[in-house]
């Protein structure tokens, strides 16, 4: 999964839980952005790259998801 797709899954999770998401592509240097889903945040690398699984896991642990969530 890379970046981009990880948005879309996160919005469909953000609609379907009606909460607030937002993507600020500014907040990083070079081409990170961050995302923000509630009151919890992640930063998200290249949005055309991959992202592995540990690096995955651990942006969801910090918006509070797994990744049956977004499955």
């Amino acid at each position: 999964m890379n970046g981009n797709e990880l948005i879309k899954k996160l919005h469909r999770y953000a609609k379907a839980n009606e909460l607030d998401i937002r993507f600020i592509p500014g907040q990083g240097k070079g081409s990170h952005g961050r995302i923000y889903l509630g009151t919890k945040f992640s930063t998200i690398k290249d949005r055309k790259k991959e992202i592995h699984t540990g690096l995955l896991s651990a942006m969801l642990k910090q918006l509070g998801l797994t990744k049956h969530d977004i499955e």
